[in-house]
């Protein structure tokens, strides 16, 4: 019976496995069709780069690919900067409030963002940070930064804190206890979540698409310039879609042990 049961769960894997995979495998494949062919379901037809050739003739690719580099390392390390020490103090020094504060951080995700749109556009554009890297980095960091802290506050709280307490008879600082004692303890689980972040980052299309143009805009910008009110190339904005999501696709299929690793940190004991 019990073979039985795990040879079921087996093909409901595979069959919700083929349903997530299938958008970006129809995505692929009518990258490589003309634009007549684009609108065909058929899975044979002649493969063709001039979508490809036409997306890097119209658009400078490698500079939205390098915004959305730096756009989304920036935000990680600028959300650690500030996640790490926040978790620190909310796992090993708590009060009455430390659960209120996480769920109130946690509450933020769930506000819509096209509910603060407009005064966060007037603030860029008092500050200066419209279409910049630096105001994407801002934005990204405060989209990002609860999940930043409750994930680095639950990897904090599998950790004894009799390691700390000894390594502060032994004389440490605040800064040695995360460097030389959280630091290594808890990397696989600060790894998965830099990875998350990352991911997180640069998939985002709602900021980047209303708060740059041109000089800032990332790959998610990129893929919404093909549309236009003429409708959509679907070939070419297959193209764009694919080069987009193809590198961070790479990052997470060679990563995929550290990231299982890291979110299943502290789990089993």
């Amino acid at each position: 019976m019990k073979k039985y049961g795990n040879l079921i769960l087996g093909i409901v894997g595979w069959i919700i496995a083929i349903i997530i995979f299938f958008p970006i495998f129809w995505m692929a494949i009518t990258a490589f069709k003309t634009e007549q062919g684009a609108y065909s379901p058929n899975l044979i037809f002649i493969p063709t780069l001039d979508s490809f050739r036409e997306v890097f003739s119209r658009s400078n690719y490698l500079g939205f690919m390098m915004n959305s580099i730096f756009i989304s390392i920036g935000s990680t390390l600028v959300c650690f900067i500030f996640a790490i020490p926040a978790a620190y103090k909310m796992s090993f020094f708590p009060t009455l409030k430390t659960q209120s504060t996480l769920l109130w951080m946690l509450s933020t995700k769930m506000m819509p963002a096209v509910g603060v749109l407009v005064p966060i556009y007037f603030l860029f554009r008092t500050f200066g940070l419209l279409d910049t890297v630096t105001g994407l980095i801002v934005i990204y960091t405060l989209m990002n930064l609860p999940i930043a802290v409750w994930m680095s506050y639950t990897y904090f709280c599998e950790i004894p804190a009799a390691i700390l307490e000894a390594g502060r008879i032994d004389g440490a600082t605040v800064w040695q206890e995360l460097w030389h004692l959280l630091r290594p303890m808890s990397l696989p689980g600060l790894s998965s979540t830099a990875l998350i972040l990352i991911i997180f980052a640069w998939n985002e299309a709602f900021w980047s698409i209303n708060l740059t143009s041109a000089k800032a805009a990332p790959l998610t910008a990129f893929i919404a310039s093909y549309s236009s009110p003429e409708g959509l190339f679907w070939a070419k904005l297959s193209a764009a879609s694919l080069l987009a999501v193809a590198p961070i696709m790479v990052l997470g299929w060679l990563t995929q042990k550290q990231l299982v690793q890291g979110l299943t940190f502290g789990a089993v004991k």
